[in-house]
């Protein structure tokens, strides 16, 4: 029987994309134990809105205090002041007049303001949260942090594709830089390229779209309902 598994760190408040690779997949594995960057910007801990009418980065700052390396699941947010807030504070100020901003805060205050301070924990519960709420089918979540594993790289993709039971490998556009693809093929899962189309939709105070924001702007944009059939109709 085919099963399709996706495996992606996660990230904070992701695009469309993301969500695109959960409603493709029947198993979908959050990659919380992966190794966080120590230096420079992290999808982790930070997403692009559109501000000033322009997409730019918003952050939730971590601490970074730390000798060594440390997992995406050992990553603490920083609570030297309220980013929660001050993010809460950018997106009333830049999305108050898109026209579905009151559906889409009620679902966004809470997660944004959630006083979880792990990042996987406070990643991946916003992640299921909106997941369900855009309607993506995919019903088994798990973290590779379960499965207990020496591999590296492909052959750890390989293993936890397998350890679910997955018969094909659902991956997005960017990792043939760094996947071989040529080892799934001989450990019997067939690879499957994700090929996700951005779908367009009109964005509040921008003429021409701008692609690649945090799912919160087609929130804020289209609604839930709109948002939920732009992804099912990618997917008909």
């Amino acid at each position: 029987m085919k099963r399709t598994v996706a495996i992606h760190q996660p990230n904070f408040f992701p695009w469309l994309g993301y969500f695109d690779k959960i409603m493709r997949s029947d198993v979908f594995i959050l990659l919380d134990d992966a190794q966080y960057q120590k230096t420079g910007g992290s999808w982790a801990n930070r997403v692009k809105l559109l501000i000033n009418g322009d997409g730019q980065w918003v952050t939730a700052p971590v601490k970074r205090n730390f000798h060594g390396t440390r997992k995406i699941n050992e990553m603490v947010f920083s609570d030297k002041y309220d980013w929660r807030g001050k993010i809460l504070k950018t997106i009333v100020t830049e999305y108050k007049r898109a026209y579905y901003f009151d559906e889409a805060f009620s679902i966004i205050q809470p997660l944004v303001m959630n006083p979880e301070a792990n990042v996987a924990e406070y990643n991946i519960y916003a992640i299921k949260t909106l997941a369900t709420q855009i309607g993506c089918p995919c019903r088994l979540f798990f973290r590779s942090s379960d499965f207990s594993t020496d591999l590296t790289a492909t052959e750890r993709l390989i293993e936890l594709t397998k350890h679910v039971g997955g018969s094909h490998y659902l991956c997005g556009g960017g990792a043939a830089g760094y996947q071989d693809d040529k080892a799934f093929q001989k450990s019997g899962i067939n690879l499957v390229y994700q090929n996700f189309l951005h779908p367009t939709y009109p964005q509040v105070v921008l003429k021409d779209f701008l692609a690649g924001l945090s799912v919160l702007d087609a929130l804020m944009n289209v609604g839930i309902d709109r948002a939920r059939q732009m992804m099912h109709q990618d997917n008909a």
